[in-house]
């Protein structure tokens, strides 16, 4: 849902105002996401307050690897007390986040930020910028603990089909918005840009990374890797914010230019929506090619589809899998940002910065 200042837009700051030596000043009404006319350095008078609400929200919820304890996953990865296939969802499940977080970073950097002209839309941006990079160093600061082969890992997106297929559905959607030659203000290349910001927002946080988030937490779930899976729990909660974000982005700029929103432009994301939840599913059958914590792949293909048409629907689309349920309901209780501890009882995760985090 999008979530926007009540304030009428006309009424927040008068038309064609000036200062008192007549210097023409932003016209609230004049901001756009997209194709804005208003000087981008000027943050405030806000239009997109909600941008600005979610960047402080994401700013609370700051943290950083290294303030989580990796000794107990260190013992029992290497005394043994993991079996081969958790090893193997473990080893995978790094290989492809360590290359997706870099790649969602790339997109924004390099991409979408050039692209967008709304300033509190572009000061979240910044935010999941960094928080990208953090999720980057996390997922290092896991490799090392655990002593794993850092070639193998990093290189994962290369030698393993299931990454490598994930991977170059989304490199498309980035080269198209990082190549420098590349300007909204038409049809076809504003639909570009909403493609690719449906892409990254709905396809990649919104689905690609949730097998991937149930087979961590599970393990957690289960007094396994409490420190791997404590990490990816900040992770979670961080892409589910930049996944609202995205959608609501996607959202206000659909309101604003409602003529990119054609029948043949809905068609065509209804496909790769379909493809993605397939090529999910084959990394789901990848990583765990036999049944371990209480999970196995067919669970997956309902979760996915679940995950598919919710992300359908927040963006206005139909459903593509009616009467399909959710089989892991203990995924919204590690989201809720309102939860004083984890199931790992390891440290609050109600994290805020400064004088404001509150310990046990």
């Amino acid at each position: 849902m999008l979530s926007f200042d009540d304030t009428p837009l006309a009424a927040a700051t008068p038309s064609n105002s000036m200062d008192a030596h007549g210097t023409n000043r932003v016209n609230v009404v004049d901001k756009k996401v997209i194709n804005g006319t208003t000087d981008v350095n000027q943050l405030v008078p806000f239009k997109h307050k909600w941008a600005w609400e979610k960047y402080l929200a994401q700013c609370a919820n700051h943290w950083m690897p290294q303030e989580v304890n990796m000794q107990r996953d260190i013992e029992q990865w290497k005394t043994g007390q993991l079996t081969e296939d958790e090893m193997r969802i473990v080893k995978r499940n790094l290989g492809f986040f360590v290359t997706a977080d870099s790649l969602a970073a790339n997109n924004i950097v390099l991409g979408t930020y050039r692209q967008i002209t709304s300033p509190e839309c572009r000061q979240f941006l910044l935010r999941q910028a960094f928080d990208e990079a953090i999720h980057t160093h996390a997922y290092q600061y896991i490799v090392e603990s655990l002593g794993l082969d850092e070639g193998e890992v990093f290189n994962a997106y290369h030698e393993v089909t299931s990454i490598r297929n994930k991977d170059e559905f989304l490199i498309p959607f980035i080269d198209v918005l990082c190549n420098p030659e590349f300007k909204t203000g038409t049809l076809e290349n504003d639909q570009k840009l909403l493609k690719s910001l449906i892409v990254f927002a709905c396809i990649m946080e919104g689905l690609f990374f949730y097998v991937g988030f149930v087979q961590i937490l599970a393990l957690g779930r289960q007094n396994k890797m409490t420190g791997a899976a404590e990490q990816y729990q900040y992770i979670l909660r961080d892409e589910s914010m930049h996944c609202n974000f995205g959608i609501d982005l996607i959202n206000t700029i659909k309101l604003e230019q409602p003529e990119i929103w054609t029948e043949d432009f809905k068609a065509e994301i209804t496909e790769l929506f379909k493809k993605a939840v397939d090529l999910e599913y084959a990394y789901a059958e990848d990583t765990m090619p036999r049944g371990v914590l209480g999970l196995n792949a067919s669970m997956f293909k309902e979760y996915l589809r679940f995950i598919a048409n919710r992300r359908m629907q927040q963006i206005g689309l139909e459903q593509m899998f009616p009467g399909v349920n959710n089989p892991f309901p203990w995924m919204s209780e590690m989201i809720d940002l309102k939860k004083e501890k984890n199931f790992f009882e390891t440290r609050v995760t109600e994290y805020q910065t400064g004088g404001a985090l509150s310990w046990d």
